[in-house]
């Protein structure tokens, strides 16, 4: 490093660390320089004199990194890297640095939020008895939505990485088959069958995405893999939302094609209002939040410190460039 203090960035910290983290060993490192968010025209007022940035969603592109003559080291506060042009960085000798691990027991936990949603409708039948429903029932009980039980029922996991594997797991601590489509077939779990991937449309009864969004993933679900599903079947989505094809996605649930679907990502976002998947029958969308529990952005939060810190002692770790 150039200084014994380095300048350090933080580009757009809020969606990390909204005020129930602490900054405090981050700021041990360095001169430290904390922005809630940066627009794209401000990246470069905002780390100016930045020897160390650290971005979640803040771009970083060619033309910003050859603007940055003080910098030396990229951190970013995510697995995915997408953000950083990366050859610039590698062109330029600095490191770009990711989290690799730190959510996979949260985005497992949303899955499950998703499908017990859809198979028990939970938030809905509350409200209803809030609203004095049940007060004024004729019977003891009301449902006003088919409730599903999951044990028996077949899991589809496309994708076995860490979250894919959680995902199984917590399947068949609930009872369900478990059947999966990935490309690495060492290390299954006893409990999961490997299946190719238009079978696994077509035997399960709830389909889960955990794969990373490639050239040959985007738009997996697509007309004709929507098409194989079973009427009753629920897709879930936690990975990325140009896995699927919106427009067809909607048409499915309109048309009562599949039953219903769960999605914590959509393609763009935040997604713009004309998004046919807000407003589709049987769809939920949350604001892509699993990975945001308190336990895993202080696990994100720490790991993205130790990064910087091995950096500034010369051994930088996780490394993607």
């Amino acid at each position: 490093m150039s200084s014994q203090t380095p300048k350090i960035v933080v580009l757009d910290g809020f969606a990390l660390n909204p005020g129930d983290l602490s900054w405090e060993k981050l700021q041990g490192l360095g001169q430290c320089e904390i922005f809630d968010r940066t627009p794209i025209e401000e990246t470069l007022l905002h780390a100016r004199e930045a020897e160390v940035i650290l971005t979640n969603k803040a771009p970083l592109s060619r033309e910003t990194i050859e603007g940055l003559p003080q910098l030396r080291y990229i951190g970013v506060t995510a697995t995915g890297y997408n953000i950083v042009d990366v050859e610039a960085a590698r062109e330029r000798e600095i490191p770009v640095t990711n989290v690799p691990i730190y959510g996979t027991g949260s985005v497992a936990q949303m899955v499950f939020a998703h499908l017990l949603n859809l198979t028990q409708h939970t938030s809905e039948h509350a409200k209803s008895v809030h609203e004095g429903r049940w007060t004024s029932a004729i019977d003891w009980c009301f449902w006003d939505f088919p409730l599903v039980e999951l044990e028996g029922l077949t899991m589809g996991i496309v994708g076995l990485g860490r979250i894919g594997r959680a995902a199984a797991k917590l399947a068949d601590a609930f009872g369900m088959k478990v059947i999966a489509a990935s490309r690495s077939r060492t290390g299954v779990p006893d409990y999961v069958e490997t299946v190719e991937m238009d079978t696994l449309f077509r035997e399960s009864d709830v389909v889960s995405l955990h794969c990373p969004l490639t050239p040959e993933t985007q738009e997996l679900v697509n007309v004709e893999r929507l098409g194989m599903m079973k009427r009753s079947a629920f897709l879930i989505n936690t990975s990325r939302g140009p896995l699927i094809d919106e427009a067809a996605l909607a048409s499915a649930l309109e048309s009562g094609e599949i039953a219903g679907a769960g999605l914590d990502v959509l393609s763009t976002e935040p997604p713009s209002a004309d998004n046919p998947l807000l407003r589709a029958k049987n769809c939920y969308v949350t604001p892509h939040i699993a990975w945001a529990t308190h336990s895993s952005r202080g696990r994100l939060l720490d790991t993205a410190v130790e990064n910087v810190a091995a950096f500034l002692a010369g051994k930088p770790r996780n490394v993607v460039n």
